[in-house]
């Protein structure tokens, strides 16, 4: 009998090796003076000086915010497409959103990527769009897990997880607990789908015999739907940094809609009230709801209807912020 080895399995240790060594020069790009050299290492390294010298913020009292997510089944859009360096931007800003909507500056960030077979120029367009997403973040990409399954996914799937750290002082946590009666509710356009509703997206599509190349506005549908979930964090910060306590609480819309995901930032006391004719009329949104027949209700609970991020802001200070 022949020997084994770990190649016949369906795990190929040399492009494994081709792949890992353009992470480096990628992860490069992200870091900030706060990463400190690991080559070799099992971990990637950060250095907590909250004293102002590597920070840009001064942190008094700090905590650390963290959350892990992923991009869902916009993977299998971008599959049948053949454009993978859009998702990445995705990973990283459905998590680094998250950590804002606590008032909080992410500091670094981790990735997971699997496959059943290790495909070296799709894991690197899509590493490439992570570390874009951390560069626009502000955040360190500081290291990850590649992971080759044969048998556990179908040829050409691969599944992504994203998991970042963030810091607050403590009495700038979010939302804060003087969000009242006569607030405003500030409405940041998203970029398209983001990164929720996609199952709903590729059902419609299935039935009524959408094609991911026609055009939508001279641009192809697929193209569309892959467009990257907005980074809100950069001037989010400067806002937060130039108004301060006017800023009272952050909603990402991401998975459960407007409707889901507004709730989450206000008191159990009060509710919001939200003028349909006042959100951004996004092409894309337009379409699924009318190609789709989608009720306003199915499109605030599944969607972004067209709006990445809802602040809940003192009334006096709206025009400033």
């Amino acid at each position: 009998m022949a020997k084994a080895t770990y190649k016949d399995s369906g795990v190929d240790l040399d492009v494994y090796r081709q792949s890992m060594a353009r992470l480096p020069g990628l992860m490069r790009r992200t870091h900030t003076p706060r990463v400190l050299p690991a080559e070799g290492g099992f971990a990637g390294l950060f250095q907590l000086d909250f004293d102002g010298r590597l920070f840009a913020r001064n942190y008094r009292d700090p905590v650390l915010v963290a959350c892990t997510d992923g991009v869902g089944t916009k993977l299998k859009v971008a599959q049948l497409a053949g454009r993978h360096n859009t998702v990445g931007i995705d990973l990283v800003a459905m998590c680094v959103n998250d950590v804002l909507a606590q008032g909080a500056e992410p500091l670094f960030f981790l990735d997971y990527y699997a496959s059943g077979k290790l495909e070296v120029d799709v894991a690197a367009d899509v590493v490439e769009g992570i570390a874009k997403g951390c560069v626009e973040a502000g955040c360190a990409l500081i290291g990850g897990e590649t992971a080759e399954m044969p048998g556990h996914y179908a040829p050409g799937d691969y599944d992504l997880a994203g998991f970042v750290v963030g810091a607050v002082n403590a009495d700038d946590l979010l939302p804060r607990d003087t969000i009242q009666p006569g607030d405003t509710l500030l409405a940041l356009p998203s970029s398209g789908v983001h990164s929720n509703g996609f199952s709903l997206v590729r059902k419609c599509a299935a039935e009524r015999n959408w094609r991911y190349d026609q055009l939508l506005g001279g641009v192809p549908l697929g193209e569309a739907l892959l467009a990257p979930t907005r980074i809100y964090v950069k001037p989010v910060l400067a806002a937060l940094a130039a108004h301060g306590s006017a800023i009272k609480g952050i909603a990402h819309i991401t998975g459960g809609g407007i409707t889901g995901n507004v709730p989450r930032m206000l008191p159990e006391n009060l509710a919001a009230t939200i003028e349909r004719a006042a959100l951004p009329q996004h092409p894309i949104m337009t379409f699924l709801q009318a190609e789709a027949a989608l009720s306003d209700a199915e499109m605030a609970a599944t969607f972004n209807f067209g709006v990445g991020l809802v602040l809940a802001v003192s009334e006096s200070a709206v025009a400033a912020v």
